[in-house]
């Protein structure tokens, strides 16, 4: 007879990895990618390493887990700060949105969009960046479409804020705080970029 876990019993154990994967998130915060191992992980949940490994084959799996979770948070946000007002409130909205959450935990943004790490949670980094891309791709096509913003490939002008929003911010994340004027900056870049008029 095949062992089946009852509701209880699942819902124990999606508990304790949403708990690991809140750890690791934690661990990834304050000391990088390079500096994550099981073990820690595992003493800042207060679980045994094998529990860790239980829900977990190893890092790179575990920083899987941690780049999906807080990556659909993220992008929600932008999403939802792309969702109403004029083409330019938008991107303006959103730009903020990305940069501005970014900032208030550089050490975890910096995780997510440069350091280096390993092959497969960098095919979730690409997911990540698609994802963004297509928050502001709808916003600059309805800017484009209601001639709020003058024609343009509206999947290129995304894909390249993008690109230019997490390049400006590696160097804030990965070396200094930030200073006052990079969320203004990156915020007047991108509507200049996109021919936006305010």
């Amino acid at each position: 007879m095949v062992y089946r876990r009852t509701p209880a019993v699942q819902a124990r154990l999606d508990a304790q990895a949403a708990l690991i994967v809140q750890a690791a998130t934690r661990v990834l915060s304050r000391d990088g990618f390079a500096g994550l191992s099981m073990a820690a992980v595992a003493n800042e949940a207060g679980v045994a390493t094998g529990t860790v490994y239980k829900h977990y084959e190893g890092k790179t799996d575990l920083v899987t887990a941690v780049f999906r979770r807080v990556v659909a948070r993220e992008v929600e946000a932008v999403r939802a700060a792309a969702a109403a007002g004029t083409a330019t409130e938008r991107v303006a909205t959103a730009v903020e949105t990305f940069a501005g959450r970014a900032l208030k935990n550089p050490k975890l943004a910096y995780v997510l969009l440069v350091e280096p790490v390993d092959a497969v949670v960098d095919i979730e980094r690409l997911h990540f960046r698609h994802a963004f891309a297509e928050a502001f791709e709808f916003a600059v096509a309805e800017g484009v479409s209601r001639g709020e913003l003058p024609p343009q490939d509206a999947r290129t002008s995304a894909a390249a804020l993008v690109g230019a929003i997490g390049e400006v911010l590696v160097g804030p994340l990965a070396h200094a705080p930030h200073g006052e004027s990079v969320v203004p900056e990156l915020v007047s870049f991108a509507l200049r970029a996109l021919g936006a008029t305010r």
